[in-house]
């Protein structure tokens, strides 16, 4: 496999940049996983065609235009493992209510119920073959320069989620579950504002 190109960003997206794509894989690294106390300080995308952007936010204002409007395009479906979260993180400080969506954990959790295991790593080492390393998931995403390692983690992070879609979508379809899938993901912009006023610990569907 040829490795990937790598191009990172401070503040923004550059113009044209994943121009035409129609499938965006979208992820983020922030400080902890903590809405309201924890800031976004990265976010990495791919449209699919071996090339990642890892994009370090400017956290004194967020003022990253170019990548609002691709969140919030309607004719661009982002692509997120755990979407969940990083969708509330972007509406927390980016201020966009990110559409619409596709998650390869809801899609995991659905399609392979003969297991419990459905991180991205333990998904991608199943379906794709790839180990991913996750040395640097738990690094200062906060400071002022990014490592190389950093770097590389996060495109990792976004590189493989083209393909988990298209795995997992076989599996959505012969088990009969793909329309269910659709339904989840049209909602889980709901789910992530839900999490950012408050409800975050709270299943709102439970009897009590």
């Amino acid at each position: 496999m040829k490795k990937a190109a790598t191009f990172l960003h401070r503040g923004d997206l550059p113009a044209g940049a994943l121009a035409g794509a129609t499938v965006v894989a979208i992820d983020s690294e922030t400080m902890g996983l903590r809405l309201g106390r924890d800031p976004l300080c990265v976010v990495q995308l791919s449209d699919g065609n071996g090339e990642a952007h890892v994009v370090q936010l400017d956290r004194a204002a967020y003022d990253a235009p170019n990548l609002k409007r691709l969140l919030t395009d309607p004719s661009v479906l982002k692509l997120f493992h755990f979407g969940r979260f990083d969708i509330a993180m972007f509406w927390l400080h980016l201020g966009v209510v990110t559409a619409p969506v596709y998650c390869t954990k809801i899609a995991s959790k659905l399609a392979r119920t003969y297991t419990d295991r459905h991180g991205l790593k333990d998904v991608t080492k199943e379906l794709l073959g790839v180990d991913l390393s996750k040395a640097q998931q738990s690094s200062d995403w906060g400071q002022g320069q990014l490592s190389d390692d950093q770097v590389a983690y996060a495109a990792s992070d976004v590189l493989h989620l083209h393909a988990l879609r298209e795995r997992l979508d076989e599996m959505l379809v012969r088990e009969g579950r793909d329309g269910l899938a659709r339904a989840c993901f049209a909602f889980l912009p709901h789910r992530a504002q839900l999490d950012v006023a408050g409800w975050e610990d709270t299943d709102i569907f439970a009897h009590s």
